[in-house]
């Protein structure tokens, strides 16, 4: 049976930015809602290595998880600030990305995810091959370090980050042939990524339906995000597309009876099913309505 748990950055970014629920309001309105667990973001105060550096802070949290009744699903490293795809000298990303597994060890956390951290846009200004190299390099010793302590490394590969095409995904995967290194499959942004082309700089390279896309990239899945899409993306201060929207289960177009048994059949290497309401702005009021969804999916397929 699959075990359900939820991102906390849906309650501490974007639309919650300025005012977060309370990490303990979360955790405790999660165990209410019986999820078996979260998976933690380490944004905006919530916790992460720097907020708790010393490792009495870090078992008190595994205390208050276990009072909880949750388990950590996964933890979506803070790396938002650094430079990756933008830069000659990446050693202040692989420090971070160093900090961060380091924290998900010390918690029991299996999984650390990461993204492209720059906008698709850098393709403009950067040749592909210099890109291709850099994100390699660095993402290869982050790879093997995250290996040497027993976790794995799933990338969320999104509209609104560098290398949003399914043929970009795949190329990185090709290069990057290591047993703890995988996807992340989020059905918004495989939705807004493979089939919409959203962001994509240049020439689209969509697909036919989600299915088609699982299919390219089955067998290097290792993690799963359920949420639904709209075909849009969410807006950034201005105006503009971002990433995807993750509207709640039901306030989209997802035929999640056609997708979810394809997915369910990926062997990730772990039982958990996670809901992503990232800036989704009513995220707060909609989780009880997605647990509910996410049990009846849970129910038919997990």
């Amino acid at each position: 049976m699959k075990k359900t748990s939820i991102g906390t950055w849906a309650y501490n970014v974007g639309p919650y930015g300025e005012s977060p629920i309370p990490f303990d309001t979360v955790g405790e309105t999660l165990s209410k809602l019986k999820f078996d667990g979260m998976e933690l973001g380490g944004f905006n105060g919530y916790p992460n290595p720097h907020n708790h550096p010393e490792k009495e802070q870090r078992d008190a949290l595994k205390e208050k998880m276990k009072n909880w009744g949750l388990s950590f699903s996964g933890f979506a490293q803070d790396l938002w600030s650094e430079e990756l795809l933008n830069t000659t000298d990446p050693s202040k990303y692989i420090s971070e990305f160093k900090s961060n597994v380091d924290f998900a060890v010390d918690l029991g956390i299996r999984g650390v995810r990461v993204d492209c951290v720059q906008p698709p846009t850098i393709h403009n200004d950067v040749d592909f091959d210099t890109l291709f190299s850099r994100l390699i390099t660095t993402w290869d010793t982050c790879i093997n370090y995250a290996a040497d302590k027993g976790i794995y490394v799933t990338w969320e590969f999104e509209p609104g980050f560098a290398f949003n095409k399914p043929s970009y995904v795949l190329k990185v995967l090709d290069k990057l042939q290591h047993s703890n290194f995988g996807l992340m499959y989020d059905t918004c942004h495989g939705q807004m990524l493979g089939v919409i082309g959203a962001r994509q700089q240049g020439e689209k390279e969509v697909v036919t339906d989600q299915l088609e896309l699982i299919n390219k990239f089955s067998g290097r899945i290792n993690h799963i995000h359920l949420i639904d899409s709209d075909n849009t993306c969410h807006k950034d201060a201005d105006g503009n597309d971002e990433t995807s929207a993750h509207p709640p289960f039901g306030d989209g177009i997802l035929d999640f009876d056609k997708i979810v048994p394809v997915l369910a059949k990926e062997n990730i290497g772990h039982d958990w099913w996670t809901v992503d309401l990232c800036f989704w702005p009513e995220a707060w009021d909609a989780t009880e309505k997605c647990k509910s969804a996410l049990d009846n999916l849970v129910s038919k397929y997990g």
